[in-house]
């Protein structure tokens, strides 16, 4: 007996994958998507290894060395990386201030008038309204409104906190909204029928059974929040991206290094903060 022959009463063409085809329809379309996208991009990694751009990477990291270590120079990186996280906590102090009242006003499982199938049209509406001020809030980027501020309340970390506040008060807020729906829903609408609030609802059935993902989103955020903090610098929003971009500006290589040092650190002490908060939720 052939070892390598199909079994006895099987066709040869029962061994092929029945999903062979349309994998490879799918992956000759992408392809055929992807192609224009990175040619209209210009995309050419391969020019990053050429002698020419070798060596210029090449002076440009060595400008780096060594890190800048002088006191007051410390001290002023110390200064600034304690207003970056104050920014970044400001800033998401004041989403979740806007996302949690407009998540259990868009919500629907918290609608009463929902509860016999259909909701009503006024609730409906006003639930579209808040809907697409979630996605209004969400589609400008964090550093489109630090711009903006920074026009209206001048530079320093006042802009950063609002930008930060705005563009992830609307990313919290349809980020809970979905959390919220996606559960099960049967202990909220049994408590709605019999008489309790939207907030009693909320309290006793969904938050309990939907705290660790939200907690979990929640903290992610905030490793986001502070790098977003030190990119909204870039624009006159205060904290260690604002001195980050003076030193580069000045060619200081060397200050440029020990601000990116700092913080990667920040980023790390962000991420295992997270990581060890997300174990105690289990």
């Amino acid at each position: 007996m052939n070892p390598g022959a199909p079994p006895a009463g099987l066709p040869g063409s029962a061994q092929r994958d029945p999903a062979w085809t349309g994998r490879v329809a799918w992956t000759a379309a992408a392809l055929a998507l992807l192609w224009p996208l990175f040619r209209s991009t210009e995309f050419q990694p391969w020019r990053m290894f050429d002698s020419r751009s070798l060596e210029v990477t090449g002076q440009f990291l060595r400008g780096f060395l060594p890190p800048a270590l002088a006191p007051d120079f410390l001290a002023m990186v110390a200064r600034e990386t304690w207003r970056t996280v104050a920014i970044a906590t400001a800033g998401m102090t004041l989403a979740l201030l806007l996302a949690l009242p407009l998540t259990l006003a868009s919500t629907r499982v918290l609608s009463m008038s929902a509860l016999s199938g259909r909701m009503a049209a006024v609730p409906w509406a006003i639930r579209q309204g808040i809907r697409l001020l979630l996605i209004g809030l969400r589609s400008v980027p964090e550093l489109v409104w630090a711009l903006v501020f920074v026009r209206v309340v001048g530079l320093g970390p006042t802009a950063g906190v609002l930008a930060i506040g705005l563009t992830y008060g609307g990313m919290l807020g349809k980020v809970y909204a979905e959390i919220l729906e996606s559960g099960d829903t049967h202990a909220s609408a049994t408590l709605l029928r019999n008489g309790c609030s939207r907030l009693q609802a909320f309290g006793y059935a969904l938050l309990p059974q939907n705290a660790g993902e939200l907690v979990s989103y929640t903290v992610y955020r905030s490793e986001c929040a502070i790098r977003s903090s030190v990119v909204l610098g870039y624009v006159g929003a205060g904290g260690l991206g604002q001195q980050l971009d003076s030193s580069m500006k000045m060619f200081a290589g060397g200050e440029v290094a020990t601000m990116l040092l700092v913080f990667l650190a920040l980023v790390a002490l962000a991420d295992r903060a997270s990581a060890l908060l997300r174990k105690a939720l289990g």
